[in-house]
């Protein structure tokens, strides 16, 4: 066998090597009328869209902004309830046993409208407006009566896990013993 030697010429590359090596063709006059695929936005899209957005807008009124601050008040205000379903399925599935999940659940159950009742106040001044208190006070009763309901949730964990001192125990020591009112006689036949 015998290697042949090359004549020295270099073979002419793929043509994908030169296609990329090129770049892009320059776009024709036909290519303009073909749109451009969903998701992609051109630099004539988007400085479009950005003159339409400032000569489109207008500032609401006094009296629409005071509108659209009560319904942000109220969807603040009602969120913990939107909690109150989905704390009562995970007390429900963690049992009544002391373990760290239901530990940490508690803690939370406690945590959170503890914090909430404490910054009820800073909550709710950014959706004050003139000629509003009467209303914003309405709805902080409401999300005040939420956040109670939801540390109510959490003393019933607690009470069904037993660690509230409600029955006599052994470690209630100033506690007297109970007598009972009356006595049960067995009759033995």
């Amino acid at each position: 066998m015998s290697l042949q030697k090359s004549s020295g010429a270099v073979p002419a590359p793929p043509k994908w090597v030169v296609d990329v090596n090129n770049g892009l063709p320059p776009r024709s006059k036909n290519a303009s009328s073909i749109p451009d695929p969903p998701g992609f936005i051109s630099a004539k899209s988007v400085s479009a869209k950005q003159k339409a957005q400032k000569e489109g807008r207008k500032q609401p009124s006094p009296v629409e902004m005071n509108t659209l601050k009560l319904k942000k008040a109220w969807e603040v205000a009602l969120a913990p309830a939107k909690q109150i379903p989905m704390q009562a399925i995970m007390m429900y599935m963690s049992g009544n046993t002391l373990q760290i999940f239901s530990i940490f659940m508690v803690y939370n159950l406690f945590k959170s409208p503890i914090q909430g009742l404490t910054q009820t106040n800073t909550i709710f001044t950014r959706f004050e407006g003139a000629g509003s208190h009467a209303q914003i006070l309405g709805i902080k009763v409401s999300y005040v009566l939420m956040q109670l309901l939801l540390l109510g949730l959490g003393i019933y964990k607690v009470n069904a896990m037993g660690l509230l001192p409600t029955t006599r125990s052994d470690w209630l020591a100033w506690e007297t013993e109970r007598q009972p009112l009356e006595r049960a006689y067995f009759a033995f036949e």
